[in-house]
């Protein structure tokens, strides 16, 4: 289930639970991205709202676990400030979080120097996330789409999707690469991973890193789904740095790989023009785990 999120709606929750901030100005955000919507509040907040039921329950864990997590990151990330209820008008629960300056790094023209910054700045992220307490933290499922998890919840589907591209990508290489991606498991103490680590949820200002944002899948577990941003972020120095810096082993590397190759394989086959520049950047990607692995 999914519902069309209006102004309106926004207003009318405001209004009827946050009666304090009622005059102060709505605006929709241009990039909200999919699973949430996102709306200005004033100067120094934002509303977000689940855009389907399948998200609903990122919002009381995001509520919950964010500001325990922030005790321990140097990077800043969301900070709640009202949790917002079910209504006649929106079924869900709702955040309110203090607005952060900055620019998804998607929408941004990186030179490769700052880059290599970034990179590092990132994986200091990665680690001290990986040393906060997970003592009923909530272990990867449904709830996050399997982040965390083994794999081979995804088996089925990635070698299906891997024999549609075989026109496309070399099949077989892509086969033994997820296979070797499956073949282990990660067998410490699990950590916290955010789950949906990507470019589009990296904040910059003045060629800083500002802020990790949009935990929604966050959950704890095998670590190896969050350095997908190797490859589809980095490139060249700065993913020889981020994967230096984070410091994991050959197995978690391999998942890693396995991961990305899934991911990637899946937007692919949904692209349908295949020599569109989208398409042929999915490509490029893949081509760039195959000519690691060779």
């Amino acid at each position: 289930m999914s519902i069309k999120i209006t102004l309106q709606i926004v207003s009318n929750l405001i209004s009827e639970q946050f009666p304090q901030y009622a005059d102060l100005p709505i605006k929709a955000v241009k990039f909200s991205g999919i699973d949430n919507r996102t709306f200005r509040l004033g100067n120094k907040m934002l509303i977000r709202l689940p855009s389907a039921e399948r998200y609903a329950a990122q919002v009381i864990k995001e509520q919950k676990w964010l500001p325990i997590l922030s005790l321990s990151l140097s990077t800043q990330i969301p900070e709640p400030v009202g949790l917002g209820l079910p209504n006649q008008y929106y079924p869900w629960h709702w955040s309110i979080y203090k607005w952060i300056e900055g620019t998804s790094a998607n929408l941004l023209s990186l030179d490769s120097l700052y880059l290599e910054k970034i990179s590092a700045e990132l994986a200091k992220f990665i680690k001290e996330l990986h040393n906060i307490n997970t003592n009923d933290a909530p272990s990867g499922g449904l709830h996050n789409y399997y982040r965390g998890c083994h794999l081979s919840v995804y088996n089925s589907s990635a070698k299906a999707n891997i024999i549609k591209l075989s026109n496309f990508i070399d099949s077989n290489k892509c086969l033994n690469i997820w296979e070797e991606a499956i073949s282990s498991k990660w067998d410490k103490h699990p950590v916290w991973i955010h789950g949906d680590f990507a470019s589009g949820n990296i904040l910059v200002k003045e060629n800083q890193l500002t802020a990790v944002i949009d935990f929604g899948c966050m959950g704890i577990g095998d670590p190896a789904c969050d350095l997908v941003i190797s490859w589809t972020f980095f490139h060249g120095k700065s993913r020889q740095i981020f994967k230096e810096n984070v410091g994991l082993d050959t197995d978690t590397w391999a998942r890693a790989r396995g991961w990305v190759l899934w991911k990637t394989c899946f937007e692919l086959v949904e692209i349908s023009d295949k020599k569109s520049q989208e398409a042929l950047n999915k490509i490029g990607i893949i081509s760039e785990i195959l000519d690691e692995c060779d």
